[in-house]
């Protein structure tokens, strides 16, 4: 049996810078923004979550599997950490719908810090908002069909809100409004989830091809590594994507892994989708490193917490960082090795 190697922090942590949606942008554009996207007629963009999906994510009985990121440090039979990989899989199931001529929310699953919602209208430019519990607001685009929105302040009320634009005049009239109370029963649920921009099902070739990586893996730090020696070795920097991105880009994690090219936003994504089915939980954080926009992305192993620091990217190359001065630095000295500490603002969770 492979010994678990104890007492050893890990995170992970991606110092992306993106292009409003791809790698790097001033402070001056979009700071409260929830998205990664420029502002358009005055509401940043975002992207989508698609619809519904079954598959491996499921328990046997057929109902969608819960958030329980316990299970990662489960043995397998032969020693290793279980590879097994579970895909949890939002669903609108109807017992708490909340609806209006031009839009609908389904409820029903606000334990695990999540709510899905239905544009019913025709307009072509649709913006939804969720406000935290602290007042945080995070501004999507809105798709089609129902999309999952997560909850990512904690405990609370959340005012949800559904914006159409009016072609005439350019602006946003509101056409849905909603508070609803959450109490989230697992804290990591919403970074186990699928969201808009980690966005994965369980039939996505990224799923399986994290669980091939990690196969044997003794513990989660070193499943990290694994994947992202994988990624790095095997996805080439896109610079003529990232000078050319859209607003409003989101990755696709399959895509991304058939073409072997992609920016830091596709970096993170594939990683997340990765680490998130292997029931590592992982949340994708952005914000600032003085007047620069950046993403990375935090993991959490049971029993040490959340500490940023291990992987990082500098605008030019990827690095695995010592894992051992993550274990022995506390998460305040990561930001300062990083980004020097009082320019290292986080603003948004996903």
């Amino acid at each position: 049996m492979v010994q678990k190697r104890i007492s050893v922090l890990m995170t992970l942590l991606l110092s992306v810078s993106l292009v409003l949606g791809g790698c790097g942008s001033s402070s001056d554009q979009t700071k409260e923004s929830a998205t990664a996207g420029v502002m358009e007629e005055g509401v940043p963009t975002s992207g989508t979550l698609g619809k519904k999906q079954t598959g491996s994510g499921n328990t046997q009985d057929g109902k969608p599997a819960k958030a329980d990121p316990e299970k990662s440090s489960e043995e397998s039979p032969s020693g290793g950490r279980d590879n097994k990989p579970v895909v949890l899989v939002p669903e609108a199931s109807g017992e708490t719908v909340y609806e209006k001529e031009l839009a609908v929310m389904d409820a029903s699953h606000l334990e695990d810090g999540y709510v899905m919602v239905k544009y019913l209208g025709q307009g072509k430019k649709v913006k939804l908002q969720v406000e935290t519990p602290e007042g945080v607001t995070y501004t999507y685009t809105k798709g089609e069909g129902y999309e999952v929105f997560p909850l990512t302040g904690g405990d609370g009320d959340y005012k949800i809100s559904v914006w159409e634009q009016r072609p005439s005049k350019g602006d946003y009239l509101n056409v849905f409004n909603q508070t609803v109370s959450a109490k989230i029963d697992n804290e990591f649920s919403p970074y186990l989830y699928p969201n808009q921009y980690v966005n994965f099902s369980p039939d996505s070739k990224t799923v399986a091809l994290g669980a091939e990586l990690v196969t044997g893996a003794a513990d989660d730090l070193e499943a990290v590594e694994r994947i992202f020696t994988y990624i790095t070795e095997n996805i080439t920097y896109d610079m003529d994507k990232a000078k050319n991105v859209q607003s409003g880009y989101v990755p696709v994690v399959d895509e991304i892994l058939d073409s072997g090219t992609g920016i830091c936003f596709d970096y993170a994504a594939v990683m997340a989708t990765m680490l998130r089915t292997q029931r590592i939980p992982t949340r994708l954080e952005i914000g600032y490193a003085g007047d620069v926009y950046h993403a990375w992305i935090s993991t959490h192993i049971d029993g040490v917490g959340w500490v940023n620091g291990i992987i990082q990217f500098d605008g030019s190359e990827w690095q695995l960082m010592d894992p051992t001065f993550a274990a022995n630095s506390s998460s305040s000295a990561l930001k300062d090795f990083i980004s020097e500490g009082d320019n290292y603002q986080v603003k948004y969770l996903y």
